[in-house]
């Protein structure tokens, strides 16, 4: 018997939010491609959009697309020895239909983080992040322009001191972009201020990623989504980091499963001090179209 769609949804949802207090190594064990195949079954993937049109859904981030990004990020020359932090952000994107004229997007990001020790008086750490969901109301049934408004929050997850900061915090975020012809063209904003928990390091943080796609026949892609961040609880002078750059990807299939891969490179003309001068992002999202 073939599932709702919205089962498959709520599944994936559910499970995001539970895996931020379990241990990674049983979340690496747990989650597998066997998964994929069944939501995969359950929400009707392999169906007949063609690769062209399911780059120009994962370019959107609150299009009807059920999708699972993982997206690993290599920060280099970071601190005073120039080392590497990684960080994997699990991020699942789950659209649900309010009615007729409104949908409700989720997107979750889940970071995995491994910093190395980056001065002698630091220690390396490895572990979950601070989970963040966000919320966008949007118009169902938009083509050309699209949006969505809603809220996003972080709540204390971290397994390590050093991966997170400790409190709740939760703002507004919004989305807008244009598609038209080959092009998708738009951009995600949100900014965050704490209002509770127990850390000595308060948040008010501002993120814009602006992104430029342009898709060609078959899949391929070519994109620019740099992301850009304000971090308004440190001193003068360390506020932001300026990314610029881009990479190219591609929709491929395996089995009845479509997959989005791609990669990229972004330089940062401006970061705090000590920061990473670049970043490599390499990610693989499984797609589950309708």
């Amino acid at each position: 018997m073939k599932m709702p769609s919205n089962f498959a949804r709520w599944t994936l949802l559910a499970a995001v939010m539970a895996a931020s207090s379990r241990p990674v190594i049983a979340r690496a064990e747990t989650e597998r491609p066997a998964t994929f195949e069944a939501v995969a079954a359950a929400s009707g993937a392999g169906g007949g959009e063609s690769n062209e049109d399911l780059a120009k859904k994962t370019q959107n981030p609150v299009a009807d697309l059920i999708s699972v990004p993982f997206q690993n990020n290599f920060d280099f020359g970071v601190g005073p020895e120039d080392r590497t932090v990684w960080n994997l952000n699990i991020q699942p994107v789950i659209p649900f239909h309010l009615n007729e004229r409104w949908n409700l997007v989720t997107r979750t990001i889940l970071p995995v983080n491994h910093i190395p020790q980056l001065a002698p008086r630091l220690e390396s750490a490895s572990g979950i992040g601070d989970l963040n969901p966000s919320f966008f109301l949007s118009p169902a049934g938009a083509e050309t322009f699209v949006w969505g408004l809603g809220p996003t929050m972080t709540f204390p997850t971290a397994s390590d001191r050093q991966l997170g900061k400790g409190n709740w915090s939760m703002g507004p975020a919004a989305v807008g972009l244009f598609i038209k012809g080959p092009w998708v063209v738009g951009a995600l904003a949100n900014h965050q201020w704490s209002f509770a928990g127990w850390g000595k390091r308060s948040t008010n943080a501002f993120l814009l990623q602006p992104f430029l796609n342009y898709n060609f026949k078959g899949g391929w892609y070519l994109t620019s989504s740099p992301i850009i961040t304000g971090n308004f609880s440190v001193g003068s002078g360390d506020h932001w980091v300026l990314p610029l750059g881009g990479g190219g990807g591609k929709i491929v299939r395996l089995g009845k499963v479509p997959f989005n891969i791609s990669l990229a490179a972004y330089g940062n003309v401006v970061t705090p001090t000590d920061g990473p001068g670049w970043q490599l992002r390499f990610q693989v999202a499984a797609l589950f179209p309708e």
